[in-house]
Protein backbone atom coordinates (compact mmCIF):
# COMPACT_ATOMS: atom_id res chain seq x y z
CA UNK A 1 0.00 0.00 0.00
CA UNK A 2 1.62 3.55 -0.71
CA UNK A 3 -0.03 6.82 -0.01
CA UNK A 4 0.33 10.12 -1.53
CA UNK A 5 0.06 11.70 2.10
CA UNK A 6 -0.30 14.99 0.84
CA UNK A 7 -3.77 13.70 -1.35
CA UNK A 8 -5.59 11.93 1.32
CA UNK A 9 -7.31 12.04 4.97
CA UNK A 10 -5.52 10.63 7.65
CA UNK A 11 -9.35 10.20 9.44
CA UNK A 12 -9.75 7.39 6.72
CA UNK A 13 -6.12 5.57 7.04
CA UNK A 14 -7.90 2.74 9.36
CA UNK A 15 -10.62 1.79 6.83
CA UNK A 16 -8.65 2.69 4.04
CA UNK A 17 -6.59 -0.69 5.63
CA UNK A 18 -9.36 -2.41 6.25
CA UNK A 19 -10.72 -2.12 2.69
CA UNK A 20 -7.39 -3.07 1.29
CA UNK A 21 -6.93 -6.01 3.54
CA UNK A 22 -9.98 -8.14 1.51
CA UNK A 23 -8.07 -8.41 -1.15
CA UNK A 24 -5.12 -9.69 0.78
CA UNK A 25 -2.39 -9.39 3.41
CA UNK A 26 -1.04 -5.94 2.87
CA UNK A 27 2.46 -5.81 3.86
CA UNK A 28 4.56 -2.82 2.58
CA UNK A 29 3.25 0.00 4.02
CA UNK A 30 4.03 3.48 3.06
CA UNK A 31 3.31 7.16 3.56
CA UNK A 32 4.80 9.68 0.98
CA UNK A 33 4.84 13.26 1.59
CA UNK A 34 7.20 16.15 3.34
CA UNK A 35 7.14 15.24 6.83
CA UNK A 36 8.65 18.74 7.85
CA UNK A 37 5.25 20.23 6.59
CA UNK A 38 2.54 20.80 9.28
CA UNK A 39 -0.25 19.82 6.99
CA UNK A 40 1.92 16.25 7.60
CA UNK A 41 1.07 16.00 11.35
CA UNK A 42 -1.97 14.24 11.11
CA UNK A 43 -0.53 11.16 9.96
CA UNK A 44 2.48 11.71 12.12
CA UNK A 45 0.20 9.34 15.09
CA UNK A 46 -1.21 6.90 13.34
CA UNK A 47 2.45 5.71 11.51
CA UNK A 48 3.28 3.13 14.90
CA UNK A 49 -0.17 2.51 15.36
CA UNK A 50 -0.68 0.60 12.20
CA UNK A 51 2.82 0.12 11.37
CA UNK A 52 3.52 1.98 8.20
CA UNK A 53 6.74 3.57 7.27
CA UNK A 54 6.95 7.32 6.36
CA UNK A 55 8.92 8.15 3.31
CA UNK A 56 10.27 11.56 3.45
CA UNK A 57 10.22 13.87 0.18
CA UNK A 58 11.13 17.33 0.41
CA UNK A 59 9.50 19.73 -2.34
CA UNK A 60 12.22 21.03 -4.92
CA UNK A 61 10.46 24.24 -5.40
CA UNK A 62 7.79 25.88 -4.70
CA UNK A 63 4.35 25.09 -5.62
CA UNK A 64 5.64 21.61 -6.95
CA UNK A 65 5.96 18.31 -5.13
CA UNK A 66 7.95 15.42 -5.44
CA UNK A 67 5.99 12.96 -3.83
CA UNK A 68 4.18 11.75 -6.81
CA UNK A 69 7.22 11.33 -8.42
CA UNK A 70 9.16 8.98 -5.52
CA UNK A 71 5.64 6.79 -5.12
CA UNK A 72 5.62 6.37 -8.72
CA UNK A 73 9.77 4.86 -8.66
CA UNK A 74 9.60 3.06 -5.42
CA UNK A 75 6.10 1.17 -7.30
CA UNK A 76 8.17 0.26 -10.19
CA UNK A 77 11.12 -0.95 -7.94
CA UNK A 78 8.28 -3.32 -6.07
CA UNK A 79 7.17 -4.14 -9.45
CA UNK A 80 10.23 -5.34 -10.97
CA UNK A 81 11.67 -7.25 -7.37
CA UNK A 82 8.35 -9.21 -7.82
CA UNK A 83 7.52 -9.36 -3.85
CA UNK A 84 4.31 -8.35 -4.07
CA UNK A 85 1.05 -10.06 -5.69
CA UNK A 86 -0.95 -6.60 -6.55
CA UNK A 87 -1.07 -3.05 -5.38
CA UNK A 88 -3.05 -0.64 -3.75
CA UNK A 89 -2.83 3.32 -4.29
CA UNK A 90 -4.17 5.81 -2.02
CA UNK A 91 -4.78 9.24 -3.99
CA UNK A 92 -7.42 11.25 -5.85
CA UNK A 93 -4.22 12.65 -8.56
CA UNK A 94 -4.37 11.33 -12.04
CA UNK A 95 -0.76 11.70 -11.95
CA UNK A 96 -1.03 8.06 -11.05
CA UNK A 97 -2.79 7.01 -13.81
CA UNK A 98 0.06 5.88 -16.34
CA UNK A 99 1.73 3.79 -12.94
CA UNK A 100 -1.65 1.75 -12.49
CA UNK A 101 -1.91 1.21 -16.44
CA UNK A 102 1.96 -0.16 -15.77
CA UNK A 103 1.04 -1.96 -13.33
CA UNK A 104 -1.44 -3.93 -14.84
CA UNK A 105 0.36 -4.82 -18.06
CA UNK A 106 2.33 -6.64 -15.98
CA UNK A 107 -0.66 -8.70 -14.75
CA UNK A 108 -0.22 -7.69 -11.38
CA UNK A 109 -3.54 -6.92 -9.67
CA UNK A 110 -3.91 -3.08 -8.90
CA UNK A 111 -6.47 -1.25 -6.76
CA UNK A 112 -6.78 2.76 -6.20
CA UNK A 113 -8.58 4.70 -3.11
CA UNK A 114 -9.24 8.25 -3.62
CA UNK A 115 -12.17 10.55 -3.44
CA UNK A 116 -14.83 11.06 -5.70
CA UNK A 117 -12.76 13.67 -7.23
CA UNK A 118 -10.63 11.19 -8.77
CA UNK A 119 -10.15 11.78 -12.57
CA UNK A 120 -12.32 9.02 -14.20
CA UNK A 121 -8.96 7.93 -16.45
CA UNK A 122 -7.35 7.23 -12.94
CA UNK A 123 -10.37 4.98 -11.84
CA UNK A 124 -10.76 3.08 -15.06
CA UNK A 125 -6.93 2.42 -14.88
CA UNK A 126 -7.69 0.13 -11.65
CA UNK A 127 -9.11 -3.07 -11.08
CA UNK A 128 -10.74 -1.71 -8.44
CA UNK A 129 -11.31 1.82 -7.23
CA UNK A 130 -13.30 2.42 -3.80
CA UNK A 131 -14.30 6.11 -3.28
CA UNK A 132 -13.36 6.74 0.12
CA UNK A 133 -16.51 8.86 0.84
CA UNK A 134 -17.74 4.81 0.99
CA UNK A 135 -15.61 3.41 3.53
CA UNK A 136 -16.79 5.80 7.01
CA UNK A 137 -19.32 3.23 8.68
CA UNK A 138 -22.50 4.48 9.18
CA UNK A 139 -21.86 5.21 12.70
CA UNK A 140 -19.72 8.04 12.30
CA UNK A 141 -21.10 11.58 12.66
CA UNK A 142 -20.20 14.38 11.07
CA UNK A 143 -20.60 18.05 12.01
CA UNK A 144 -22.22 20.83 10.48
CA UNK A 145 -24.05 24.35 11.17
CA UNK A 146 -27.12 25.54 9.71
CA UNK A 147 -28.23 29.29 10.51
CA UNK A 148 -25.31 29.28 13.67
CA UNK A 149 -26.45 26.11 15.21
CA UNK A 150 -24.46 23.31 15.21
CA UNK A 151 -26.02 20.25 13.49
CA UNK A 152 -25.37 16.11 13.54
CA UNK A 153 -25.52 14.27 10.17
CA UNK A 154 -24.44 10.97 10.31
CA UNK A 155 -22.91 9.28 7.19
CA UNK A 156 -25.92 6.90 7.07
CA UNK A 157 -28.75 9.90 5.60
CA UNK A 158 -26.46 10.65 3.38
CA UNK A 159 -25.83 7.46 2.22
CA UNK A 160 -29.12 6.52 2.30
CA UNK A 161 -30.03 10.13 -0.17
CA UNK A 162 -28.21 7.97 -2.76
CA UNK A 163 -30.24 5.08 -2.73
CA UNK A 164 -31.77 3.94 -5.88
CA UNK A 165 -30.12 3.69 -9.21
CA UNK A 166 -30.07 5.59 -12.02
CA UNK A 167 -30.44 4.31 -15.56
CA UNK A 168 -26.98 4.37 -15.61
CA UNK A 169 -26.47 1.66 -13.40
CA UNK A 170 -29.31 -0.42 -13.99
CA UNK A 171 -27.96 -0.48 -17.24
CA UNK A 172 -24.79 -1.51 -15.62
CA UNK A 173 -25.95 -4.14 -13.56
CA UNK A 174 -27.83 -5.58 -16.81
CA UNK A 175 -25.03 -6.08 -18.64
CA UNK A 176 -22.67 -7.59 -16.10
CA UNK A 177 -26.06 -10.00 -15.23
CA UNK A 178 -25.75 -11.10 -18.63
CA UNK A 179 -22.03 -11.42 -19.20
CA UNK A 180 -22.56 -13.43 -15.88
CA UNK A 181 -26.14 -15.82 -16.68
CA UNK A 182 -25.63 -19.18 -18.07
CA UNK A 183 -27.85 -21.78 -19.17
CA UNK A 184 -30.17 -21.93 -17.16
CA UNK A 185 -31.15 -18.10 -17.04
CA UNK A 186 -29.23 -17.84 -13.70
CA UNK A 187 -25.85 -16.20 -12.19
CA UNK A 188 -24.31 -16.74 -8.99
CA UNK A 189 -24.09 -12.79 -7.45
CA UNK A 190 -20.17 -13.32 -6.89
CA UNK A 191 -19.86 -13.44 -10.72
CA UNK A 192 -21.75 -10.58 -11.48
CA UNK A 193 -19.95 -8.45 -8.86
CA UNK A 194 -16.51 -9.45 -10.52
CA UNK A 195 -18.08 -8.60 -14.01
CA UNK A 196 -19.66 -5.06 -12.26
CA UNK A 197 -16.10 -4.60 -11.47
CA UNK A 198 -14.58 -5.32 -14.72
CA UNK A 199 -16.96 -2.98 -16.41
CA UNK A 200 -16.97 -0.49 -14.35
CA UNK A 201 -13.88 -0.77 -11.27
CA UNK A 202 -15.77 1.94 -9.19
CA UNK A 203 -19.11 0.57 -8.39
CA UNK A 204 -19.78 0.01 -5.14
CA UNK A 205 -23.01 -1.24 -3.39
CA UNK A 206 -22.58 1.18 -0.35
CA UNK A 207 -22.92 4.20 -2.62
CA UNK A 208 -26.50 3.33 -2.73
CA UNK A 209 -27.00 2.22 0.82
CA UNK A 210 -26.62 -1.42 0.95
CA UNK A 211 -23.76 -3.73 2.67
CA UNK A 212 -23.60 -5.84 -0.51
CA UNK A 213 -24.80 -6.85 -4.07
CA UNK A 214 -27.07 -9.79 -2.81
CA UNK A 215 -28.75 -6.95 -0.47
CA UNK A 216 -29.44 -4.79 -3.23
CA UNK A 217 -30.64 -7.01 -5.70
CA UNK A 218 -32.83 -7.97 -3.17
CA UNK A 219 -34.58 -4.58 -3.38
CA UNK A 220 -34.42 -4.72 -7.75
CA UNK A 221 -37.94 -5.18 -9.08
CA UNK A 222 -36.46 -6.30 -12.08
CA UNK A 223 -34.21 -9.57 -10.35
CA UNK A 224 -35.11 -12.34 -7.69
CA UNK A 225 -32.82 -13.76 -5.64
CA UNK A 226 -32.10 -17.38 -5.03
CA UNK A 227 -30.45 -19.07 -1.65
CA UNK A 228 -28.49 -22.11 -3.14
CA UNK A 229 -26.86 -23.76 -0.17
CA UNK A 230 -23.52 -25.96 -0.84
CA UNK A 231 -22.03 -28.01 1.91
CA UNK A 232 -23.39 -25.67 4.05
CA UNK A 233 -22.83 -22.82 2.98
CA UNK A 234 -24.49 -19.86 0.25
CA UNK A 235 -23.54 -19.21 -2.70
CA UNK A 236 -26.72 -16.99 -3.77
CA UNK A 237 -27.84 -16.77 -7.32
CA UNK A 238 -29.78 -14.08 -9.32
CA UNK A 239 -32.23 -14.46 -11.99
CA UNK A 240 -34.76 -11.97 -13.90
CA UNK A 241 -38.10 -11.44 -12.10
CA UNK A 242 -41.23 -13.39 -14.00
Amino acid sequence: MLIDGDNAQPKLLEYILEEASKYGKVTIRRIYGDWTHPGMSGWKNLLNDLSFSPIQKFNYTTGKNSTDSSLIIDAMDILHDKTVDGFCIVSSDSDYTGLAKRIREAGVFVMGIGEKKTPNAFVQSCEIFTYSENLLPKSVKTKGKVDGKETKKSMESSVEDSKGLKKKEQKLIDRAFEISVGEEEEAYISTVGSNLRKLNPSFDTRAYGYRNLTQLFKNLKTYQVINNNVNGLNHPLVKKAE
